[in-house]
């Protein structure tokens, strides 16, 4: 992948060559690329007491993705040469800067169908729904107690909901089906007189399950609710409209999206009018919503990835979606009892959540090293206890223990899509046959029918 011509014109004004040359290659352009390569020997790459080949082709894209080359160069001059900050209203660099500010925040508004004026710059989408949660139902307070969402949301707005009850707050927190959707007719029956806010997202990030957005929306807007969105996994995926919608508040981030990390977005409808009490206090920057110096480099990368996903989106689903029924086909094929968490009819192609029974799932996990894949959210892939959302979903907890997160995205290639499934289908089975209870279901035993003896 060639640098870009911004990061050229730097390079050659470098005047210590030890420092340019020790700048690492550059991969080939997959998942894997626009990361430089580590160190490695010939054994391979040692990290954290695990040693690999090389380094793992990346199916993660609902962790983070890569940084598309394009916002890359959208974002270099903003580093290099138009460094001003753009409050600084009373020269070149500072006006070049709150230009392009503004350019981004246009860029943005465009690919959600909203006003570049209802767009407020934040850190990601975990303020975003810090600001939605907290900042509404603080700003409502006198007349509204009650906050509806979901059991399956990101744990950022499910924490924010428990820090409204300890403050004396209510939340209902909905089931959902089987299929990881919430249930329209409880949805309406939990609103309330003092209901300030719904937030049910857009787009599962743990198993991709879409939400009915707009039939939530016009419950909301007959019962005169706020409805609030986590859309940080929906934005530049599926086609998103606010006013179809009819969304007041949606957080959304720029690390999901081909764009750089620590930047993101809250949509805040103008009409009518939402309010919010500000979480931060400062120079009164972003219409006093959120203080502090708007990162400009971060931004314009922001709006410079919502503007190639709004370009890119048709051509982006159909390759996601045939690379997703590629590995689910050729995983399947060899291997059975692979169940499919979440509704296969509304889910997002590029976040294939899928079970293998009879199998431990941190045992598959450290046998797929070559594999970056995840077990979950990125948030809690530390804990040891079963994903919340698939227990949510009712599925066993021995089944949620296996499950593997698969994200595909915009540079993900054939060639790593086979080599997933063979590696995954080649750990399953060896685990598998490592498994008396696996041996036992094959021989026509029903182990949920067996007595265990307590010892």
């Amino acid at each position: 992948m060639a640098c870009s011509k911004h990061l050229r014109t730097a390079l050659r004004y470098t005047r210590n060559r030890a420092t340019v040359a020790a700048i690492a290659p550059i991969r080939g352009f997959s998942t894997a690329a626009a990361a430089a390569e580590i160190n490695e020997d010939e054994a391979g790459i040692f990290m954290k007491g695990v040693r690999i080949r090389g380094r793992p082709l990346y199916l993660d894209m609902q962790a983070t993705s890569p940084v598309d080359p394009r916002v890359i160069d959208a974002m270099l001059p903003f580093y290099l040469s138009r460094y001003g900050n753009p409050h600084s209203r009373t020269h070149l660099y500072g006006w070049e800067s709150d230009h392009a500010v503004e350019a981004a925040r246009e860029q943005v508004a465009a690919l959600i169908g909203a006003s570049p004026k209802e767009i407020v710059f934040t850190s990601g989408a975990t303020e975003s729904n810090n600001i939605s949660i907290k900042g509404v139902m603080h700003f409502y307070k006198d007349k509204k107690r009650h906050v509806i969402t979901t059991q399956t949301e990101h744990k950022c707005v499910l924490d924010s909901s428990r820090h409204l009850q300890q403050e004396g707050f209510d939340v209902t927190y909905l089931p959902v089906g089987k299929d990881g959707i919430v249930d329209l007719d409880k949805l309406e029956a939990a609103i309330r007189p003092d209901t300030g806010l719904v937030s049910v997202m857009a787009v599962n990030n743990e198993i991709g399950v879409i939400q009915p957005m707009e039939e939530i929306g016009k419950i909301c807007k007959q019962r005169n609710v706020p409805f609030h969105t986590d859309a940080a996994q929906a934005l530049g995926k599926i086609p998103i409209d606010v006013e179809k919608w009819n969304v007041s508040l949606m957080s959304l981030s720029g690390h999901k999206i081909y764009g750089p990390k620590g930047v993101g977005a809250l949509y805040m409808r103008r009409r009518p009018r939402i309010r919010v009490e500000p979480q931060m206090n400062g120079g009164g920057q972003e219409r006093g919503i959120r203080s502090g110096t708007v990162p400009t480099p971060l931004v314009v990368g922001f709006g410079a990835a919502c503007e190639v996903a709004m370009k890119e989106m048709e051509y982006d689903d159909q390759r996601i979606r045939a690379l997703q029924e590629r590995l689910l086909k050729g995983i399947r094929e060899k291997l059975d009892e692979v169940v499919v968490n979440g509704s296969m009819e509304r889910r997002y192609a590029g976040n294939l959540n899928l079970s293998f029974a009879y199998v431990e799932g941190e045992s598959l996990l450290m046998g797929l090293k070559e594999v970056a894949v995840s077990s979950g959210s990125a948030c809690t892939s530390a804990s040891l206890e079963p994903s919340y959302v698939l227990r949510a979903l009712g599925v066993e907890e021995d089944m949620a223990h296996t499950s593997i997160r698969f994200g595909i995205g915009r540079f993900t290639t054939e060639e790593e899509i086979d080599r997933a499934i063979e590696l995954t289908v080649s750990q399953v089975q060896k685990l598998r046959n490592m498994s008396p209870l696996y041996e036992m279901v094959k021989s026509g035993i029903d182990i949920k029918q067996i007595q265990w003896a307590q010892h």
